[in-house]
């Protein structure tokens, strides 16, 4: 009888082990990053390069990585307080806010060198880029505009008031629009960038609307609110919310993966929150513990792979690697 016991006790081993539970967002790698355990901000893959542009905001350094062989390629200096951050590879440009000179810096991806620094408003954070006109908008958040800049000639060319604080924006490629939440007003707002004009307004049923990520094909916004933990899924044909989930402790930055049809949210509650979309519904699959500060996120459409960089840990900054386990 004992032998027996302890037979149908290890036959239950595989069954406890299946039963141990793995969050659907695992960890691949730690690489640690330069400067200080400062915050960061946005990121932006270039999938040409593989290059990921980091901002280290409280280092007021752009850090290049390189996805490929997993290490820092170059910590680009005088950036200070720099936020959004937007690789344009067809133009070999990418931008950066660099909201302490109240500019946005134009750097070349081949040398790496800036060949312009436009001047903007009192908070330059998000930006986007209409590729039909050759225009980059970026989001003034603190001074309620947004500010329109020409690629062809690096100048600025317009200024848009937005009517409150700005916070994410980005292009919409199946309406050829840009969109940019203000937040202060619960409002998802629609510009034309054929004449740099606000055409819609929009009301949001969230508070502190700041985080958007549009997915174009299948005609949805995401859009992460700061003030109540709230993300809302925009039908961007009707301007309905059609859903709405709890996403963490203030949202800030999204990726989508199209390829899995996983969205991901991160947040200032050290968890990354992962959703995935299904026939047009968005359903939520957990809250991923992933380190301090997690609230910027960036993914590789190509590899699955997702990019949180961490102001500190074990007292250094670091670029945490991760990768859904649900391939």
């Amino acid at each position: 009888l004992r032998l027996a016991s302890v037979i149908a006790a290890m036959s239950c081993l595989p069954a406890l082990a299946s039963a141990a539970p793995t969050h659907v967002l695992l960890p691949v790698a730690d690489v640690p990053l330069p400067g200080r355990a400062t915050r960061f901000d946005y990121q932006s893959l270039d999938p040409l390069t593989g290059r990921l542009y980091i901002a280290h905001m409280g280092d007021g350094k752009l850090l290049v990585f390189d996805t490929h062989g997993r290490n820092v390629v170059a910590s680009l200096p005088d950036f200070p307080v720099v936020t959004g951050v937007r690789v344009i590879p067809e133009l070999h440009r990418v931008l950066a806010s660099v909201t302490a000179n109240h500019e946005v810096a134009i750097v070349d991806t081949g040398t790496l060198k800036v060949v312009e620094r436009v001047a903007d408003g009192d908070f330059p954070d998000g930006i986007a880029f209409a590729p039909a006109v050759g225009k980059a908008y970026v989001s003034d958040e603190r001074g309620g505009h947004e500010t329109v800049i020409d690629m062809k000639t690096n100048r600025r060319v317009a200024t848009i008031d937005m009517g409150g604080e700005v916070g994410n924006t980005q292009y919409d490629a199946g309406s050829q629009r840009i969109l940019a939440n203000v937040q202060s007003r619960n409002q998802l707002v629609v510009i034309d960038p054929g004449v740099d004009a606000i055409t819609a307004r929009h009301p949001l049923p969230g508070d502190g609307p700041h985080g958007l990520e549009v997915v174009a094909p299948e005609r949805l916004a995401f859009v992460a609110c700061e003030g109540d933990g709230q993300l809302l899924v925009v039908n961007l044909d009707t301007w309905k919310t059609m859903q709405t989930f709890s996403s963490g402790h203030e949202p800030d930055v999204l990726a989508f993966d199209a390829g899995l049809s996983l969205l991901y949210v991160g947040t200032e509650s050290n968890v990354v929150s992962v959703f995935r979309l299904q026939k047009g519904r968005l359903a939520k699959l957990e809250e991923v513990p992933v380190g301090p500060d997690a609230h910027s996120i960036a993914v590789d459409p190509a590899t699955h792979e997702v990019f949180v960089p961490l102001r500190n840990v074990g007292g250094q900054p670091v670029l945490r690697i991760m990768k859904p386990a649900l391939e």
